[in-house]
């Protein structure tokens, strides 16, 4: 017994490219960010739990080696979310700052909702990281009120 291909269905557009396109577009944009969030977040961690971000600590958390987060790291000095010098601790900007603040709440949202419908704390806790990354607002507003509702 073979299954049948998935047909198109309106949730499923594959006869209109341009629908598609645009899908693809804002998963691509959003997979450009999650290493910056990532980053962002794990380095305001880092600062509020041992008063400092540094480079080794970074990179052991992201479980990479030093020069694959030094490259991050060099990238996210110029797009203007971190400063840092060699041999010193990273800081956040206040527009990493911001950003960070902003991916925590989204990432706890996301976690709370999924405890909230039954996932397992392990399940979710990893669940949320990559769910937080691809979650529209219209989706988080819509977790919050059924998190409310309980």
């Amino acid at each position: 017994m073979s299954a049948e291909p998935a047909k198109p269905t309106p949730e499923r557009p594959l006869e209109e490219p341009d629908a598609q396109a645009e899908v693809f577009a804002v998963l691509r944009q959003a997979h450009q960010m999650e290493s910056t969030e990532d980053y962002v977040e794990l380095i305001d961690d880092l600062i509020n739990s041992q008063g400092e971000a540094r480079l080794v600590e970074v990179a052991i958390r992201l479980g990479i080696s030093q020069p694959s987060a030094s490259k991050t790291i060099a990238r996210l000095q110029k797009a203007g979310f971190v400063t840092s010098e060699p041999y010193r601790s990273i800081f956040l900007t206040d527009k990493g700052k911001a950003l960070a603040e902003a991916c925590r709440k989204r990432h706890d949202l996301v976690y709370n909702f999924l405890q909230a419908i039954g996932v397992s704390e392990a399940t979710a806790l990893i669940d949320s990281e990559g769910i937080e990354h691809h979650v529209s607002e219209e989706t988080l507003q819509a977790f919050q009120r059924m998190i409310d509702d309980q």
